[in-house]
């Protein structure tokens, strides 16, 4: 008779070995039926658009609609939610984004932990963002911006989409790091808050890069800064923003999660079809034309982006007492 320790460690390789040989078989058939993508914001916008370009992709490539759910509400929580307590078998997957990560922090009552409850599968885009003044404003950099504001505190108008959204907690980063009394402005959306710098409402704004790069070259808003760690190619003359203030980036992301626990060969056959989309001249080209910059990460770093932004917009939703609305 064996010993109970050695039957114990033959027991645990057998089941181990057994859950891989099920897990392999999972991921063969994967996917057996229709895959529901949540969107967790409504139609038309940057993520959905993001999500159906992907989602096509993955149909084609293997075999089963993957259907775009939009799923809005609560800041992006109700479809998160929604995700996080779907079976864990593939079929139910979250297009995340950084929302995800600063929600983590700005809403005290929610029914799961982000990091906890889902599995990293792959990441897709960075959203660049920028920050801009109206032409007839007197800084002409970021370090104009920082020395006016300090000799005029509270008397900078800087404008935002609402808050909890990447460019806000931009501002509020750059408020923070720059130690300026600047006044934040969160319009509803990018569209009328553009217009209101275009007229010289605001004197100064953090977007998106897409909703305001024409603007810039054609001179109808001055560039400052982009918030990415080094400069872009769509407007190499525009610095970043940590050439002046070190340490600062910020950008919007987007990727695909799956709920935990999500067989592993599952997860690595959609983070391979979405790295092989990403890839793709044409999937790059349709991703280029909404703005986004492609960001192919391996799970593992893809999980540490995870981390990290929550980490630091922990830091800046306790910095400006931020609540949700």
């Amino acid at each position: 008779m064996k010993p109970p320790r050695r039957e114990f460690l033959h027991l645990a390789a057998f089941a181990a070995a057994l859950a891989a040989v099920s897990s392999i078989a999972c991921a063969q058939t994967y996917p057996s039926r229709f895959v529901r993508l949540v969107v967790p914001f409504p139609p038309g916008g940057q993520m959905d658009i993001v999500g159906r370009i992907i989602g096509q992709w993955l149909s084609e490539r293997l075999g089963q609609q993957f259907i775009v759910d939009n799923r809005p509400g609560a800041g992006g929580n109700i479809g998160t939610e929604a995700v996080v307590s779907a079976p864990m078998d593939g079929h139910t997957l979250l297009l995340a984004s950084a929302t995800n990560a600063i929600n983590a922090t700005l809403y005290d009552n929610l029914k799961f932990k982000f990091i906890r409850d889902t599995t990293p599968v792959a990441s897709i885009n960075r959203v660049p963002l920028i920050l801009e003044v109206h032409p007839s404003f007197a800084a002409r950099t970021v370090p104009d911006l920082i020395a006016y504001a300090t000799a005029n505190p509270g008397k900078v108008n800087l404008a935002t989409p609402p808050k909890g959204t990447a460019p806000y907690m931009a501002a509020a980063l750059l408020k923070m790091m720059a130690g300026i009394d600047v006044v934040l402005v969160p319009y509803r959306g990018s569209g009328p808050m553009v217009t209101d710098l275009l007229g010289g409402q605001v004197q100064a704004a953090f977007d998106g890069l897409s909703s305001s790069i024409e603007h810039i070259r054609a001179g109808k808003l001055r560039g400052l800064g982009v918030a990415s760690a080094a400069r872009l190619a769509e407007l190499p003359d525009v610095p970043a923003i940590g050439e002046n203030v070190v340490g600062f980036e910020a950008s919007g992301w987007s990727g695909i999660v799956a709920p935990r626990n999500t067989p592993i060969a599952i997860v690595e056959k959609l983070h391979s079809e979405i790295n092989a989309g990403l890839a793709d001249p044409k999937v790059k080209a349709r991703l280029a034309d909404v703005g986004v910059t492609v960001l192919a990460l391996s799970t593992a770093d893809f999980g540490k982006l995870i981390a990290d932004e929550t980490e630091k917009w922990e830091k800046v939703v306790k910095f400006t007492g931020l609540k949700p609305e």
